[in-house]
């Protein structure tokens, strides 16, 4: 099994253990970020699932996209109960997963699909999935849990694709600046660098000291806007780790 698919399997068992652990009545509870209930966040999850699976579909038959689909499923999931968005969530992501997994290796060698101005493959598509499907569990569990942080490996495998997601979603200072970064488990360094109107994540080499040193996925969760707070850290690296906050807002 790919490493990408292996995680989404592990978060896909992950989630259900996290509502397992939930009474009916917390479904309209706040998720994180308080905006969204836990309701909405799991058909986020369900409609999500539904619509990628027929991406997938489409592009192993060679079907063209149904036009207005995506809305439909939208419609659907949000005119479903609190309680059948958990529920029904959990069956659909299920199914999504187990469909990747049926496929054959020859199917997976050949797979290609466009999403937005992205060019996937088998492994980008499925760790777009794991992306959005870890950074939502999260989302759940952190309201039950605030000691929640992202499952390994995955947090891992979504270093790889992080540089996306801080372009698409950093917010420039209106200032150039520059701030290095280092993680660690796995030990990687970068430098988030601002100009007057964009933002980019820079793999780098350094053996020296840096801005901020944190966990990886501490790191994966302030680039998705999901970094409150951070132990350990010394009075020089909170600043630039506020810093860094208002870049990365969230999405």
């Amino acid at each position: 099994m790919s490493e990408p698919l292996e995680a989404l399997r592990a978060s896909a068992t992950h989630l259900r253990e996290v509502v397992d652990r939930l009474a009916p009545e917390q479904f309209t509870a706040d998720a994180y970020p308080s905006e969204w209930t836990i309701a909405d966040t799991m058909s986020h999850i369900g409609s999500g699932a539904v619509i990628l699976q027929r991406m997938f579909e489409n592009a192993l038959t060679g079907a063209d996209a149904v036009e207005g689909f995506n809305q439909s499923v939208w419609d659907e999931w949000n005119a479903k109960s609190p309680s059948e968005q958990v529920t029904d969530a959990l069956v659909v992501d299920q199914g999504f997963v187990a469909a990747l997994e049926a496929t054959s290796p020859q199917q997976r060698a050949s797979f290609q699909t466009s999403f937005g101005p992205l060019e996937l493959d088998f492994e980008r598509f499925v760790a777009m999935r794991l992306g959005e499907h870890v950074l939502h569990t999260w989302d759940v569990e952190t309201t039950i849990d605030p000691a929640a942080v992202l499952a390994m490996p995955a947090a891992s495998l979504l270093l790889d694709q992080v540089h996306f997601v801080a372009a698409r979603s950093g917010r420039p200072t209106g200032a150039p600046a520059r701030t290095t970064v280092r993680t660690r488990d796995p030990r990687r360094d970068f430098d988030v660098v601002l100009d007057e109107t964009s933002v980019s994540l820079i793999d780098v080499t350094r053996s020296g000291p840096v801005d901020v040193e944190l966990p990886a996925e501490a790191f994966v969760r302030l680039i998705y806007g999901r970094l409150d707070a951070v132990g350990g850290l010394d009075d020089g690296a909170e600043v630039h780790l506020e810093h860094l906050r208002r870049v990365f807002p969230g999405f």
